[in-house]
């Protein structure tokens, strides 16, 4: 089971986490992602390319499964304006062993940093700019090459 969604409304970890416990694998394992207040954060705007977007996050949950035969895999990411403390993005995964349910969900983490086509922009003392990408999550994504 592979569910992609791309969503401007918030979504529920406990529903997703238990689609992927149904399964019946040995281990799910989960990230969620939080908007920071790094340096006066405001708001977050995440921006995508409809159909692009979840194209790029099914196919990055494909490889996942294939990679280490998972049983399930679980991607939500929100677009939209959001304020510190809300969730932006779940990855989830489920697989017989902990080992390969912990390891694809960090691969679909660092790859969709880097192969998704998301745009975000902060806004701090009401003043908006464009996210730059980090070389750090260059380096992430590279490793699992």
């Amino acid at each position: 089971m592979i569910a992609v969604s791309v969503q401007r409304e918030p979504f529920s970890v406990d529903a997703a986490l238990a689609l992927l416990e149904a399964l019946g694998g040995g281990a799910v394992a989960s990230f969620v992602g939080l908007v920071r207040a790094d340096d006066g954060v405001e708001q977050l705007a995440l921006e995508h390319y409809p159909g692009m977007t979840e194209a790029a996050l099914r196919r990055l949950a494909e490889e996942a499964r294939d990679r280490w035969s998972l049983a399930g895999a679980t991607i939500i990411h929100r677009v939209g304006p959001m304020h510190p403390g809300d969730r932006i993005v779940l990855v989830a995964t489920c697989a017989p062993h902990r080992k390969d349910a912990l390891e694809s969900c960090a691969y679909l983490i660092d790859r969709l940093k880097t192969d998704a086509p998301f745009w975000k922009r902060e806004t701090r003392g009401g003043e908006q700019s464009w996210v730059e990408a980090r070389a750090s999550d260059e380096e992430a994504a590279e490793k699992w090459n």
